[in-house]
């Protein structure tokens, strides 16, 4: 009987994890589709959101891992859980107040920055519990994998959630619109706390250690120098594809926009994170026979190709696309830009690149490795610092000149894929 309680509890806290995983990406994928309401009150606002959540990785990424360390997993957990529960919330108060106001802005990116924190703590707690859940070795990483599926899938829906509410943007257009997606947020948070706090977790042993003196230790290793500004640009390049896209397709055909709907404008970025999906997949199969080089130096090179043909094609090349608008419960038929298909074909190419850049930078750290994560976490931040910089391009260069950014950034990829990744002791 003590058996099969223990296993339920068990396979309690594996689904928990699960949610949880998929919520880092519910809750990181909602910046971008608000951001297009926030952009046609303010021009500078586009992703500032998404800056805010990321931003918050700076600051707590190292500290997570010693939140750990000192209360365990669980209790770290449940900060989360509680952190995310406040930031909606506070989301949630920006959507009921004036919905052009600067100061519902402030207060929205408030909410925004602590919903940053909690997916920090969340990135740092799941992974860990979810290989200790299955008992370490392969099970371990098959649950590891199953929930990073889940993760792509929460992040395909949320933008086509969210663009399907929002429909057609235009100045009268505020955060009421997605309210209902706020709420389901707020309860999903709330539902996973409850079941976290009566969940029965048996805690790993942590090792205390000089933080300062595992950081310097790490830092001796070129290849994990050069790849801690490998995962800030690569998150860069994976939230600004399909961000700025966003902004692209939902733009007003009014004020020079090629399309003017949220609706397929978040569909189209949710075939993006669909896309990442199969890549990690596929990745999964082929990764004990191709190494992590040869994969990062095919997926870059690839991106960089599919986004210069998209820059330089022209516009008046065309594709038919209809799309539901769950607003309307209508059908929305439209002629989007071929050159859109190239840009969310890049979703198959970065879907690999964390994972083989963590493996590349961390290659003979031994055991400054669990430090090297920390730093790994912290550098999560250019997810918030990249895009904003290429949204701040675009305004002056246009929407599909700004991805001239992303180029450069893959440019970095391939030259660490076939020199920076070359293991390096520094003297």
């Amino acid at each position: 009987m003590e058996n099969q309680t223990k296993k339920r509890g068990t396979l309690v806290a594996i689904i928990t994890m699960m949610f949880l995983f998929a919520m880092i990406a519910f809750v990181t994928n909602m910046a971008a589709p608000f951001g297009t309401i926030w952009k046609q009150h303010y021009e500078w606002a586009g992703m500032m959101g998404n800056m805010m959540n990321f931003a918050a990785y700076l600051f707590m990424g190292i500290p997570a891992g010693m939140m750990i360390t000192r209360y365990g997993y669980k209790k770290t957990a449940l900060v989360a859980l509680a952190l995310g529960f406040v930031g909606i919330a506070i989301q949630y108060v920006s959507s009921t107040m004036d919905g052009d106001a600067l100061g519902t802005y402030v207060v929205y990116l408030l909410g925004a920055f602590v919903c940053g924190f909690c997916v920090c703590i969340l990135n740092t707690v799941v992974n860990p519990m979810l290989n200790l859940l299955g008992g370490g070795g392969n099970r371990g990483n098959q649950l590891i994998q199953t929930g990073g599926s889940l993760n792509s899938l929460a992040a395909t829906l949320t933008p086509m959630l969210a663009g399907s509410m929002i429909s057609e943007i235009t100045k009268d257009t505020s955060l009421k619109a997605v309210t209902p997606l706020l709420l389901i947020a707020l309860a999903i948070f709330a539902a996973s706390f409850v079941i976290v706090w009566f969940t029965q977790l048996t805690e790993p042993e942590t090792e205390k250690s000089d933080v300062l003196a595992g950081i310097k230790g790490a830092l001796g290793y070129r290849q994990l120098v050069l790849g801690i500004v490998a995962i800030f640009f690569y998150v860069g390049i994976e939230v600004g594809i399909p961000g700025q896209l966003l902004f692209y397709l939902s733009e007003p055909v009014a004020e020079g926009g090629v399309l003017g709907s949220a609706a397929i404008a978040g569909l189209i970025a949710g075939v993006y994170w669909l896309l990442m999906l199969v890549g990690r997949f596929v990745s999964a199969f082929i990764s004990g026979k191709v190494s992590s080089r040869m994969q990062l130096t095919v997926t870059s090179s690839v991106a960089i190709v599919l986004l210069l043909v998209a820059i330089f094609m022209p516009e008046t090349s065309k594709m038919s696309l209809t799309v539901p608008d769950l607003a309307e419960s209508t059908l929305i038929r439209a002629e989007v830009p071929t050159k859109v298909l190239l840009i969310i074909l890049c979703g198959i190419c970065t879907s690999v690149m964390w994972g083989v850049i963590f493996n590349l930078a961390t290659e003979g750290l031994g055991k400054y490795t669990a430090t090297a994560s920390g730093l790994f976490m912290t550098m999560v931040v250019g997810g918030g610092v990249m895009p904003l910089i290429q949204n701040l391009t675009a305004t002056k260069v246009g929407d599909i000149q700004s991805y001239w950014l992303i180029v450069a950034m893959l440019g970095y990829m391939l030259f660490y894929a076939l020199a920076g990744s070359r293991p390096v002791k520094k003297d």
